[in-house]
């Protein structure tokens, strides 16, 4: 905290890391160390690998032809620059928050809400769609493997002509139930849903290249430069998840260690298996088919390989994998929303961890719940476009934050460091301000309307009741900013 002891902390007041670290030891309030690199690492690549890979090769093929390939290796590096300062920063603070946290010990805590009330709309849109699209997965997977499907009544929203969408309950309510039980239990789970996705693909890739062929990479590049880069932005969107990892930073065991090398090993990882699936998917299809359909890599083995039965086993790794999509992003919300009640700024009652499970079991059946009613029922074909936004947003502060810090607590610990600060953060903020000016304009409506309704509910409650300001019962009904002696830039210190 970098306030004086003579004046309460405005709405820019930083929290100090320390602090920041310190109250994840309190009892009651500590979330358990109980994942290592391996679970961390399958989180990532859990969050990363959905339907994207199964659904936007088909686009990004059909603007830039065969050089798709190397758009996924462009989207890959974009995403790189963020990847790394996320490395740092949770490596350096490893408590739950992620982007929210690391802005309140860099920013400001009214930067820290902005941007904690823009993940929470993130991970829960994101939740409920990512549900609903499981439920229209499973009713293909069922269609194609067993010739049945569930009826429209109970499969699809009322906003598709059904009457509520109960796989999506199911998965949201049997995820939730699932983290509620502790960490090691999710992650456990996640690992074995990780290797079945990832056998999916190999399986698509060992196929692809057994029928191989050249032809369909001319012309490479029928669109040019423009071509590849515009792909790239389509396919940026396959690779977001990696963030995810860091809302676990304070249940990994070693996070000076684990956690650099579960988000950076997780985007190596994805953007090999990416780039493979590229390889092969236009080694056996041209690009006109797989823009074609909804479903690419079936219909480049089916016509390509003349593999017909291959839907059903793409159907079940598509199921496979946005379960596993659910279950990273769901936690990571929980995590995220518990940061932010532990630091008062929304009903600390909420941020209680479950002393038989170790996780904050209250908070978890109730987002469960409420994005279970989203999923169920409320249209989600516009609010969704939030998502993307959100992320861009949090990408931006994350690549300031490591700057910030940097010339602000250069004696902090750091275990992982950005090469070549500030340039490659820079290079970070720079794609994503790119990437978000190309979003439509109704979708920065939506993200303004919701970030002033944040607002709203910051003053009239989050400012009142953040640690920074309310007495602690251990410290005689003492503030913490009344508490603090440090004058605001004490002599000598580079702060």
């Amino acid at each position: 905290m970098v306030t004086g002891s003579n004046r309460r902390p405005g709405i820019f007041a930083i929290r100090d890391v320390r602090s920041l670290i310190s109250e994840t030891t309190e009892e009651g309030h500590g979330l358990k160390k109980a994942v290592g690199a391996t679970q961390l690492t399958a989180m990532g690549v859990g969050a990363i690998i959905g339907t994207g890979i199964f659904v936007v090769i088909g686009e990004g093929a059909g603007v830039a032809g065969p050089a798709v390939i190397l758009s996924f290796v462009l989207a890959a590096v974009a995403c790189a620059f963020s990847a790394l300062s996320y490395a740092e920063l949770a490596s350096s603070i490893p408590v739950s928050g992620s982007a929210y946290t690391y802005t309140y010990a860099t920013l400001g805590e009214i930067v820290a809400w902005i941007i904690g009330w823009d993940l929470i709309l993130e991970y829960g849109v994101s939740v409920a769609a990512i549900a609903v699209g499981w439920g229209g997965n499973l009713n293909a997977f069922l269609d194609s493997a067993f010739g049945v499907a569930l009826p429209d009544a109970i499969a699809k929203s009322p906003e598709d002509g059904g009457i509520f969408n109960l796989p999506a309950v199911f998965i949201v309510l049997a995820i939730t139930a699932l983290l509620v039980r502790g960490v090691t239990e999710s992650a456990r789970v996640n690992l074995v849903m990780v290797g079945v996705k990832l056998a999916v693909l190999l399986f698509f890739i060992v196929v692809a290249l057994f029928n191989f062929g050249t032809g369909n990479f001319q012309p490479f590049t029928p669109n040019g430069v423009d071509g590849v880069t515009a792909a790239a932005a389509i396919i940026f969107f396959a690779y977001i998840g990696f963030d995810a990892v860091s809302t676990g930073s304070e249940e990994a065991r070693n996070p000076a260690k684990d956690l650099p090398l579960a988000i950076i090993g997780s985007l190596i990882i994805c953007t090999v298996f990416y780039v493979l699936t590229a390889v092969g998917a236009i080694g056996i299809a041209t690009p006109a088919q797989l823009e074609a359909t909804d479903a690419p890599l079936a219909a480049a083995l089916d016509q390509g390989a003349g593999i017909s039965w291959a839907a059903s086993i793409l159907a079940l790794g598509a199921v496979v994998a946005i379960t596993s999509v659910v279950l990273v992003i769901l936690y990571g919300q929980t995590r995220i929303f518990f940061a932010m009640c532990r630091d008062g700024l929304l009903p600390q009652r909420f941020a209680v961890v479950n002393q038989r499970y170790g996780t904050p079991a209250r908070l978890t059946i109730g987002l469960g719940v409420l994005i279970a009613i989203l999923a169920a029922l409320v249209p989600l074909s516009e609010i969704v476009k939030l998502v993307n936004i959100g992320t861009l947003f949090a990408f931006v502060l994350v690549n300031i934050g490591v700057i910030i810090l940097r010339r602000t607590r250069p004696e902090m610990p750091r275990p992982y460091r950005v090469p070549w600060s500030p340039v490659l953060p820079i290079l970070g903020v720079l794609f994503a301000v790119y990437l978000m000016s190309d979003l439509p304009l109704s979708t920065w409506i939506r993200f303004v309307v919701w970030l002033i309704l944040g607002l709203a509910i910051y003053f009239l409650y989050g400012y009142r009741h953040s640690k920074l300001r309310t007495p602690r019962p251990d410290d005689g009904g003492t503030p913490s900013w009344a508490r603090d002696t440090t004058p605001e830039t004490p002599p000598g210190d580079p702060r």
